[in-house]
């Protein structure tokens, strides 16, 4: 198999991907490409092939057991990374995560003044994605130490808004619903007018898109959802969950262009514990959001939008205004 196909998942195939075993051209930098298993990638190396994927929304999952961080976009794999998270009481979080703020030449305010350079704000407490050094295990203060050129890649396809899930198990992306399902439990007709309206719409897919992020929580303790713009809650609104007994999961959808050329949800089920049981995707189907708060939702509706599903209480120590931290805490 040569390189220039796409990757295999780690559970499967994405929808239309050709099949590949786990080889990687790798870089690192500095050095001429080599071609390795992806598991046999050394501290600072990488893989970057954004032609996989020429356009579409990013979603970033940084997996804690493999010091691995895997860069998606429109739910195909286009980069992957070593990287090096926190070490013993500094653990790296895990959880839902959007980037919060974007700083090519950061410097820490709160260990002395260390450089970050490239970073992508995950927390305003001091959690983020930056370059930093890589001996091979977790070693950082809670942040996400990356190769600097990867680094550098990385800070030109990520935007405020971005997802990025921090996971110690986790599934690949995979087409699993139309967009109509999550707007309401109104007649199909209303639901596909809807999803027609998003056509032609611009999506917040880059830097420089003047589309403000829209994010969407739904807790499947409170039934509740709340919509988040640009960081802010402007709407919130109660949610009927089919089979409501059975936990939602933890869960990231992110709307996206599908291969026939409509929209379609990509999504990503994680859980804070490695081998833990990830929830089937078809989660999306037994949501309907209330007639009033679907009106909010398909007025701003767009490729990039991000839901995420869990099934804890919405509380302040879960999200707040100006952030959009879903934090798995001691989820079992």
């Amino acid at each position: 198999m040569t390189e220039t196909n796409r990757y295999s998942t780690r559970r499967g195939l994405l929808a239309g991907a050709t099949t590949l075993a786990s080889l990687a051209v790798v870089r690192t930098g500095h050095a001429q490409p080599v071609v390795k298993e992806i598991h046999q990638l050394r501290p600072g190396e990488f893989t970057w092939h954004p032609e996989r994927s020429p356009a579409g929304p990013v979603a970033i999952i940084a997996s804690i057991p493999d010091q691995r961080v895997y860069v998606y976009r429109n739910g195909i794999r286009i980069a992957v990374s070593t990287c090096s998270t926190g070490k013993p009481g500094h653990e790296t979080p895990t959880g839902v995560f959007t980037v919060l703020q974007k700083d090519k030449n950061h410097r820490s305010s709160t260990y002395s003044n260390a450089p970050m350079p490239n970073m992508n704000r995950l927390t305003w407490s001091g959690i983020a994605l930056h370059a930093g050094k890589l001996p091979g295990y977790p070693a950082s203060h809670g942040c996400i130490r990356l190769p600097m050129e990867f680094s550098r890649l990385l800070f030109t396809v990520t935007h405020v808004g971005t997802p990025v899930i921090l996971a110690g198990d986790y599934s690949d992306p995979a087409e699993v619903a139309h967009p109509g399902m999550v707007l309401s439990n109104a007649a199909a007709a209303r639901m596909n007018q809807a999803v027609a309206n998003l056509r032609g719409r611009p999506g917040q897919t880059h830097e420089d898109n003047s589309v403000s992020p829209l994010s969407i929580l739904i807790s499947g303790a409170d039934r509740r959802a709340v919509v988040f713009e640009n960081g802010d809650v402007i709407a919130a609104g109660g949610v009927t969950i089919q089979n409501a007994g059975q936990p939602l999961g933890s869960h990231v959808f992110m709307l996206a262009n599908a291969n026939d050329g409509g929209l379609t949800w990509h999504g990503i089920g994680h859980h804070a514990n490695l081998k833990a049981s990830v929830s089937d995707a078809a989660t999306l189907a037994r949501l309907n959001v209330d007639d009033r708060l679907m009106n909010v939702i398909s007025d701003r509706l767009h490729v990039g939008t991000v839901l995420t599903t869990v099934d804890l209480p919405l509380t302040v120590d879960s999200s707040s205004r100006r952030d959009f931290v879903i934090v798995n805490g001691g989820e079992a």
